[in-house]
């Protein structure tokens, strides 16, 4: 059950509320004329890290679910903004993720003034969080990336382009849910994304995978 939905009303509450939201998402997609895609994840942090993601995203934290029981934590999993008002600018291996083996990611923004489309004001500085344990690499002022960090383990890696700022250092230690850097603009960019990859170690080289077979914007179970 989602968490921003334990209270005394029980079952029928429950289903009201998604009611509820399944009605907002089509009405956002029918204004927009775009396949949006909400998220539910929340950051391992709990509820203090729910809370600090709020207080930064004024467009908001509308709410919460449970993680998906993967224990093994070196794989990509989760949202990377952790916020459900998380849509996708540019899908993966189309426009400039194309060839996807190469530039395959995904583009994501949030959408902080609920007209269903991403939103600059409410995307910029916005949280990023690891989606996976691993090494942090840090390299600034890239191209395309900007300012573009990885975090790799010997089974997985992912990216995040574009960052306004880092909240990490070189060769830091992290685990899913540690605050990463903020959202911004940085290298070749159109507008504040995070540009989100993730890759595979398969047969002993890095292999390009589609981002939303990781949960990308997986609401959980």
């Amino acid at each position: 059950m989602y968490g921003g939905w334990r209270d005394s009303g029980g079952v029928r509450r429950l289903v009201l509320a998604l009611a509820l939201v399944g009605l907002l998402y089509l009405f956002f997609a029918a204004r927009s004329g775009q396949d949006i895609r909400l998220s539910l994840w929340v950051p391992h942090g709990g509820p203090a890290q729910v809370a600090a993601i709020a207080n930064a995203a004024p467009g908001g934290l509308v709410g919460e679910a449970k993680g998906r029981g993967i224990s093994d934590d070196s794989r990509p999993q989760g949202n990377p903004l952790g916020v459900r008002n998380t849509v996708i600018t540019q899908g993966y291996g189309v426009g400039s993720h194309a060839p996807a083996e190469v530039w395959g990611a995904i583009d994501l923004a949030i959408d902080g003034d609920g007209d269903g489309a991403a939103d600059p004001a409410g995307s910029l500085r916005h949280p990023i969080y690891a989606t996976q344990s691993g090494m942090v690499a840090l390299t600034p002022n890239s191209w395309p990336a900007g300012n573009h960090i990885w975090v790799a383990n010997g089974q997985y890696r992912s990216g995040y382009s574009h960052l306004d700022s880092f909240a990490v250092t070189d060769g830091q230690p992290v685990r899913p849910g540690d605050l990463l850097g903020y959202v911004g603009s940085t290298g070749q960019s159109s507008g504040p994304h995070l540009d989100y990859q993730v890759w595979a170690m398969q047969d002993g080289q890095w292999v390009n995978l589609d981002p939303l077979g990781f949960g990308a914007l997986d609401p959980g179970i």
